[in-house]
Parts: C-alpha cells; sequence; structure tokens
C-alpha cells in the first residue's frame, strides 16, 4: 500500500465468501484427529486467518470511510451494506471457531500459539447464534443513526460554523463567559434532541436485553462481558475496583477540584469552570498543524528509533486523519488494516490541549498494533479493550519529557493539567460503568428512571460537580454525550482499569525513564497473546482488583500536584 487516501478494496461477495469457508470447515472435518502434530490443521488455521485479515481489512476501511465524511452517500451506503452483511461474516467465523474448539484441535491449537486465542474463541462462540442476525443488523443501524445524529449537529456561535468537537474548544476560553455561553449552546442542542436520543436508547437496552434473553443469558450484563472478551475477571471484579475507587481516587479528586476553584479564585467551581486548570488558561500546542508534526516525528525519534520509524511511516502512507471539518463523524480511534499491516488513526483536533492527549492516545494503540502485526493469527495482534488502553495511555505519560516542543514554557503546566485531569476521568469512568450495569440490569426503566439513576451516581462519584442553569444536565441528561453508552455498551472501565495500569508506568518512568520504555515497548510487542491480568503482570504491573492497588499512584499524584 503505497498511500492510504487511495486504497480501495473490494466489497466480499456473500456467496464466494461461504464457498471458501466451507472448504476451510470441510478441510478442518476430514482431519478426524488423525492430524498427529497438527501441521495440517495449523495450515487450514493459516488459510482461515489470511481471509479473516481480508475480511477485517474491508470492514475497518468502510467504518473509516464513513467517519471521515458521513455526508458521503456512497460511503453511507457501504456502511449500510456492512449493517446488513457482519453479521452473516460473523456466523461464517464462528462456525469455523467450533469445529476448532473440539478438545483435541484446541489442545494442539493452545500448544502452538497460546491458550488466549480459543478463550476469545469461546466467548465470541457464547455471543452469537444466528437466532440474533436480525437484532445485530437492528443494533448497528441504530448504533449509525446515534452517530449521524451528533455529526449533524451544527453551531453558529461568536460568528462562526462549528460542531460538537469545535465547540469544546470554547468550553476551555479564559473568558468565563465564553465558557457558559459555550457549553449552554452545546447542551441546549442536546436538550432540543432528548426525544430522540432517549428514544435511540430505549430500543437499543430492549433489542440487547432481548438478544441475550434468545442467547439463555439471564440478561445483557452476562452477554456484554462475553463480547467485550472479559476472560479473567467478573462483574464481582468490577465491583470490588469501583469500591477502590470510591475510597482512593474519589477524595483525592475532590481536594485537586478544591485547589483549581482556589488557584481561579472561584468559589464554587462550576461545571463551565472545570475544564480551565489554571489562571493563565490552559496551554494550548504551538504552531501550525504540519509544525506539529514535525514536532511529534522529532518527539518519536528521540524517544526510540522504533517509534520514529513508526511514526514517519504513518506519515509516509497518509494513515492518519486528524483535523476537524464539518460532516467528519466526532471523537478518534485508532483501527487497523491487518491485510495491509497498518493502523489508521482518527482524531478532530481543535486547537486545545487535547490534541496532544488524544494523538499521543492514539499513537499508543497504533505503535501496539504495529508492533504485533507479525504475531500468527489475526486473534493475538490487538489485546482486549482494557489491555489495549493500557499502550495508549501509558504513551501519554512516557511523552511528558517532549511536551516542551508542543507547549513551550507552557509544559509543565500542561503536565500537572494531564495528570489531575486523568485522575479526574477515572471516577467519571467508574460511573459510566456503573450506569450500565444498572441500566441493563432493569432494561425497565424508563428514560426519566435512567437521568435519576445518573444523577445518583454522579452524587456518589462525581460529588463536586456543579451545573448551575446549564440545560439538560441537572436533569441527568450528561451521559447521553458519551458515544460509548449507545455505540460500544460496557466498553469504558476499559479506559480506567487502564489508567490504573498507566499511572504506575507513571510513576516508574519518574523514576527511571529508560527501563520504564524498555517495558513499554516489550509489552506492545506481546500483542494481545495474554488476557488482561496476565500483560498486566508481564510488565510487572498491580492489576486493578488487587486491594490498594492505587494506594501507590494515589500518593505520587497527590505529592506531585503539591496537594
Amino acid at each position: 500500500m503505497d498511500d492510504f487516501s487511495k486504497l480501495e478494496l473490494p466489497e466480499p461477495n456473500l456467496a464466494e465468501l461461504k464457498t471458501r469457508y466451507d472448504e476451510i470447515a470441510k478441510g478442518i472435518e476430514d482431519l478426524n484427529g488423525n492430524d498427529g502434530r497438527g501441521e495440517e490443521l495449523f495450515q487450514w488455521l493459516e488459510r482461515w486467518d489470511d481471509v479473516r485479515r481480508e475480511i477485517d481489512s474491508w470492514c475497518n476501511l468502510t467504518e473509516i470511510r464513513f467517519n471521515q465524511d458521513t455526508k458521503n452517500a456512497e460511503y453511507k451506503a457501504a456502511m449500510d451494506r456492512l449493517d446488513e452483511i457482519h453479521p452473516k461474516l460473523t456466523d461464517l467465523d464462528v462456525n469455523i471457531k467450533k469445529l476448532l474448539l473440539v478438545d483435541h484441535r484446541q489442545e494442539k491449537i493452545a500448544e502452538r500459539f497460546g491458550a488466549q486465542a480459543t478463550a476469545l474463541w469461546q466467548c465470541q462462540v457464547r455471543s452469537f447464534d444466528p437466532v440474533i442476525e436480525d437484532d445485530l443488523v437492528e443494533e448497528a443501524k441504530l448504533v449509525s443513526k446515534y452517530n449521524e445524529l451528533l455529526a449533524s449537529a451544527s453551531f453558529t456561535f461568536q460568528g462562526k460554523e462549528t460542531n460538537l468537537s469545535g465547540i469544546t474548544e470554547y468550553a476551555e476560553d479564559n473568558d468565563r463567559d465564553v465558557r457558559h455561553s459555550a457549553l449552554s449552546t452545546m447542551w441546549g442542542w442536546f436538550a432540543e434532541n432528548r426525544s430522540a436520543l432517549d428514544e435511540i436508547y430505549d430500543k437499543m437496552v430492549k433489542l440487547r436485553d432481548q438478544m441475550a434473553k434468545k442467547l439463555k443469558y439471564e440478561n445483557f450484563v452476562q452477554l456484554a462481558y462475553q463480547r467485550m472478551s472479559r476472560i479473567d475477571y467478573t462483574e464481582q471484579d468490577v465491583q470490588q475496583y469501583r469500591q477502590e475507587v470510591i475510597d482512593k481516587i474519589v477524595p483525592l479528586c475532590t481536594e485537586i477540584r478544591q485547589r483549581q476553584g482556589e488557584l481561579l479564585g472561584l468559589d464554587p467551581l462550576m461545571y463551565w469552570d472545570e475544564a480551565v486548570h489554571d489562571p493563565q488558561g490552559n496551554p494550548r500546542p504551538q504552531g501550525t498543524y504540519e509544525h506539529q508534526i514535525e514536532q511529534a516525528q522529532a518527539m518519536f525519534d528521540g524517544m526510540d528509533p522504533r517509534l520514529g520509524e513508526f511514526f514517519q511511516l504513518m506519515q509516509d502512507k497518509n494513515l492518519m486523519d486528524l483535523k476537524n471539518r464539518s460532516g467528519k463523524a466526532g471523537g478518534g480511534f485508532c483501527a487497523s488494516l491487518l491485510q495491509q499491516r497498518v493502523p489508521f488513526i482518527f482524531a478532530n483536533f481543535n486547537g486545545t490541549l487535547g490534541d496532544v492527549e488524544v494523538f499521543t492516545h492514539e499513537v499508543g494503540h497504533a505503535y501496539q498494533c504495529y508492533s504485533s502485526m507479525s504475531l500468527p493469527l489475526l486473534d493475538n495482534v490487538w489485546p482486549t479493550m482494557e489491555s489495549c488502553e493500557i499502550h495508549s495511555m501509558s504513551l501519554e505519560y512516557l511523552c511528558w519529557p517532549h511536551m516542551e516542543k508542543f507547549f513551550g514554557d507552557g509544559a509543565d503546566r500542561f503536565r500537572r493539567i494531564h495528570l489531575a485531569s486523568r485522575l479526574l476521568f477515572v471516577p467519571y469512568g467508574v460511573a459510566v460503568d456503573h450506569f450500565q450495569h444498572e441500566v441493563y440490569n432493569h432494561p425497565e426503566m424508563t428514560p426519566a428512571e435512567r437521568n435519576a439513576k445518573w444523577r445518583e451516581l454522579e452524587a456518589l462519584y462525581l460529588p463536586h460537580m456543579q451545573f448551575g442553569d446549564l440545560p439538560h444536565l441537572p436533569e441527568g441528561g450528561r451521559w447521553q454525550k458519551q458515544r460509548h453508552i449507545y455505540m460500544s455498551p460496557f466498553y469504558y472501565i476499559d479506559y480506567t482499569l487502564a489508567q490504573c495500569c498507566a499511572l504506575q508506568f507513571w510513576v516508574r518512568s519518574q523514576q527511571n525513564f529508560d527501563q520504564a520504555m524498555e517495558d513499554y515497548l516489550a509489552l506492545c510487542s506481546r500483542g494481545g497473546t495474554m488476557p488482561f491480568q496476565e500483560l498486566a503482570q508481564s510488565a510487572d504491573l498491580k492489576s486493578p482488583f488487587q486491594q490498594g492497588c492505587l494506594t501507590e499512584v494515589a500518593g505520587q499524584a497527590s505529592k506531585f500536584l503539591g496537594l
């Protein structure tokens, strides 16, 4: 692949694809356990893996193109077709996985490739049956509907046309009235679209609950844990971790907000003040977009030659789309093109310090993916979601010594703000997860009851928060802007579990940066060959489910922030 912008991949023909899968299935079945060392089995496995990489690349390219321009009719049509056929693609894969999970085959595969891949297949087999195919198509359509609704948000603010990504720039303005006005405008849009947002989510909740019941689960929580491939921890482990956050992090965050209010001379500190941490205003990345990319190259060259070479490749092949524009979906993500053996980074720069945070975060994902591309089996390239976030969040901290390249003499302020904001995120992230457990354990909740539950959890995890006269938020509507709740249910506690590990990397980098960097790069190279807690242990990190896991990082962070 020379240039991503010119990349085109053929849409799979389902009839032809089924023929290829049938051939692979027959080849595996014909072995009948007589393949002594498993060599023929591994050959069929390799053929299946090649097909999966091909299809996975087309799916990801289709999603990337749609996110790049949600108004493009051709991209929208391709996305709709993907939504329609995705369950059928899943069915083809699940049938092969069922054949591979027969005892004697599973044992040979685990001996050659490790047990993680077969453990993932078991989760996927347990979370799919053709009986839910139509439900999955409907779920994908609802996700696209939500994504398009948010992408359609348009505001005229201070004489400029902007979108949800762009208006957040004004939430960091030094002028308090501008911040209040910007957030009033943004949340006013959510208030105006409350009925549509409620309707979409209500349908999602009932649909997901219906799928779980069809698959003989008590509720969607159980199905979601299978869909998220949570292999080595349970709902009870997560509950214990939540309590650790309440005990160790919530009080620290209350102190951070109190100090922030004192520095800004504001009592009380209101929601529209929270994005500004410094009387001088938040530092902003300096120079043009092109200058910032040049500085990023210099940063990665200085950190490690492997990172420098990788980032040069990302530039050379046009594998990043970072500028905000009309019609582009919000947020940021990293996707993989496994057939082409490259990742892709998507973001929406808006001129705030968040640009650097999101950028270094997504590069962490991308480098991990790239460094794992040569691992056998698609299943080993990416770790499970909470493990993926260790790589992205840890790189944010490992880039700290180079922040002068982006912020000049504001680099120290950036570092303090970055650490404080990451700590402040943890209780919010846990609240999002707790909320989803409540919603799917009680799918009969009305929209008003869901909002009331969110307000109750805000009081528990975010006791300092004050919304004043802003629209939508006092009624418990803040969760509706959190895309993951709609689009990727239960994908959120992952960020906080990973943050617990990333903060340990931060502590280590303060003590011995070179060793922290080596440990990080080694962790990236392991890809998804182990479940979450084993990967953490392989890098000498404490599991978030271990009692007292947050004690040291909370103490070190408090000391660094001068609390």
